[in-house]
């Protein structure tokens, strides 16, 4: 297996930041990029944020505290993008990707793996016909990264079997749970996911109750969050964007449909808790 020392997070937003956080809280040295500086400022306070109520609660010590923030770097400067692994947490826009991991591929040797943490972009597709493409896979974390347990790590077509290894030795290294899929529409989560949300938001459309009966309903029946709580933490855009792609990969059933809803609240920039308002006011 590949040895992992020092990773790079790109893209300094909230899931970019939790794996970040618990990347080096876990003893890895850890840069974070972000093009914007005003993101980079926000993630290390909200990763500073997020360690203090730790150490407030005894989870960690006020000295591992201060040890996990000395271990990340925050930079805007793509060529201090130089790791081991380096894990992609961009917008879910192909071109975007792409063009950042070509961007990667010149600065680092050919040792480094490159990981998306893409919901439901096609991770085959991000890493056809690239020279990365046998060093390249997935590593989906869940929202919020400090506390999910959960990563999928998925395979794409060329990407080997050492690379797979390592991932998810990783994985179980900073205390998470790997599951290992092949690369399809949705992953695993996010297909069996769809229905939770759409039925929902296909209940709501009908007026047949509403928001706030739907999610005391599945609460009480054992999940955790309600499907328009959850939707309104992961975010309106994301959630709206990963329920197309799904949609448009499976030749666009009408059971997968996206909610005109949904489609509605982004357009209004009615985001969630990153904007205050989704279906949920904050």
């Amino acid at each position: 297996m590949n040895k992992i020392n020092k990773i790079c997070v790109c893209g300094a937003g909230t899931m970019g930041s939790g794996i970040a956080q618990v990347v080096a809280q876990n003893g890895f040295t850890v840069i974070v990029f972000d093009v914007n500086e005003e993101m980079l400022l926000k993630s290390k306070s909200s990763i500073g944020s997020s360690l203090q109520k730790l150490s407030e609660k005894a989870k960690i010590t006020e000295q591992q505290k201060e040890e996990t923030i000395q271990r990340i770097i925050f930079t805007s400067n793509i060529n201090d993008c130089v790791a081991d692994l380096i894990i992609e947490a961009v917008v879910e826009k192909t071109e975007i990707k792409q063009q950042l991991f070509d961007a990667l591929l010149l600065i680092n040797d050919d040792e480094t793996i490159f990981a998306t943490n893409t919901s439901s972009i096609s991770v085959s597709g991000l890493s056809n016909k690239k020279k990365y493409a046998e060093r390249f896979a997935g590593m989906h974390f869940f929202n919020p990264a400090q506390l999910m347990k959960l990563v999928e790590i998925i395979r794409a077509d060329k990407t080997s079997e050492e690379v797979i290894k390592t991932l998810v030795a990783l994985a179980k290294q900073i205390g998470k749970t790997p599951v290992v899929c092949n690369d399809l529409p949705g992953f695993i989560v996010n297909r069996v996911a769809r229905p939770y949300y759409l039925e929902a938001m296909k209940i709501l459309e009908e007026g047949n109750a509403d928001i706030e009966t739907v999610d005391a309903v599945m609460e009480a029946t054992g999940f955790k969050m309600g499907p328009f709580k959850l939707i309104d933490l992961i975010g309106m855009d994301i959630n709206y964007s990963v329920s197309n792609i799904v949609w448009e990969a499976l030749n666009k059933p009408e059971r997968l449909r996206p909610s005109i809803i949904q489609k509605n609240k982004v357009e209004a920039n009615e985001l969630g808790k990153k904007t205050g308002k989704g279906f949920y006011k904050y």
